[in-house]
């Protein structure tokens, strides 16, 4: 059974693996055995996450490339291929996020959320898959979100994103299923990570929240996302395809947190 999980010998390639969930995700790709390729756009947060990596015993390359840049992605992707291997595994993750309300948001903020998170991952997919396709075989998995299903204040660029990013997966899946690639997605939930350090305090109004709106009663881990990467990476999802799994410690499955009765 652990054969299923085994990712020794493949290569994945996590776009924005250079910190938080990207880098939990990655590391958990590494420890199943995959060897590593990050994408970043800051060289020092690149050389700081090849030295943790490096640290932890995994194998690892660093790329420093914008995923919205067409030409760009397109040669480091054919440079890779040739002078590393093949990229087995692409995870989509690289994404900002603008919280303005829309009727504030300039309209060349909510074009740079599309782009980074949508238009992004369809850039990188296009051009890995094609090698894919030669091989027969393939693992995409595009990081969703919570907001691809649900909407809340101050998020609707990347709510529009996101949800774009869900039909994306389900038609790259109808697309390259024939070719026995799976494209599949990840929806993560609200996770302890250095961005929401400030809002998880006791006592903050948001903390509490989402510790009252989860029925798990807490935020996740980064590392509680390690078991579904692997899983969609893995043969374990050789007949799973189009879908997303949301990662969420059940927010998505109830109107609010079970009482303690």
């Amino acid at each position: 059974m652990t054969n299923l999980f085994d990712l020794t010998g493949k290569r994945a390639l996590v776009t924005g693996g250079t910190h938080g969930l990207g880098m939990a995700m990655a590391m958990g790709l590494a420890e199943a055995g995959a060897e590593l390729i990050i994408n970043g756009t800051t060289p020092e947060k690149m050389d700081a996450a090849i030295e943790e990596y490096q640290n932890a015993g995994y194998k690892v390359h660093g790329f420093l490339f914008d995923v919205t840049d067409d030409e760009s992605a397109a040669h480091f992707v054919d440079h890779i291929e040739q002078e590393i291997g093949p990229i087995d595994i692409l995870v989509n993750n690289a994404g900002i996020i603008k919280r303005v309300p829309l009727k504030d948001m300039p309209t060349e903020d909510y074009r740079k959320v599309i782009d980074v998170d949508l238009v992004g991952p369809f850039i990188m997919a296009k051009h890995v898959v094609n090698h894919m396709i030669e091989r027969k075989a393939g693992k995409i998995i595009n990081i969703c979100s919570m907001m691809s299903e649900l909407g809340r204040d101050t998020v609707g660029a990347y709510a529009a994103a996101k949800g774009g990013l869900k039909m994306l997966t389900r038609n790259m899946a109808t697309e390259w299923a024939r070719y026995n690639i799976q494209t599949n997605g990840i929806g993560p939930g609200y996770f302890a990570t250095s961005q929401t350090a400030p809002i998880r305090v006791d006592g903050h109004p948001f903390n509490e929240f989402i510790i009252q709106r989860t029925p798990a009663g807490r935020w996740g881990n980064p590392e509680d996302l390690a078991g579904t990467a692997v899983f969609l990476a893995s043969k374990a999802s050789d007949f799973v395809n189009g879908q997303i799994v949301y990662v969420d410690g059940g927010i998505l499955a109830t109107i609010g947190k079970p009482s303690n009765e």
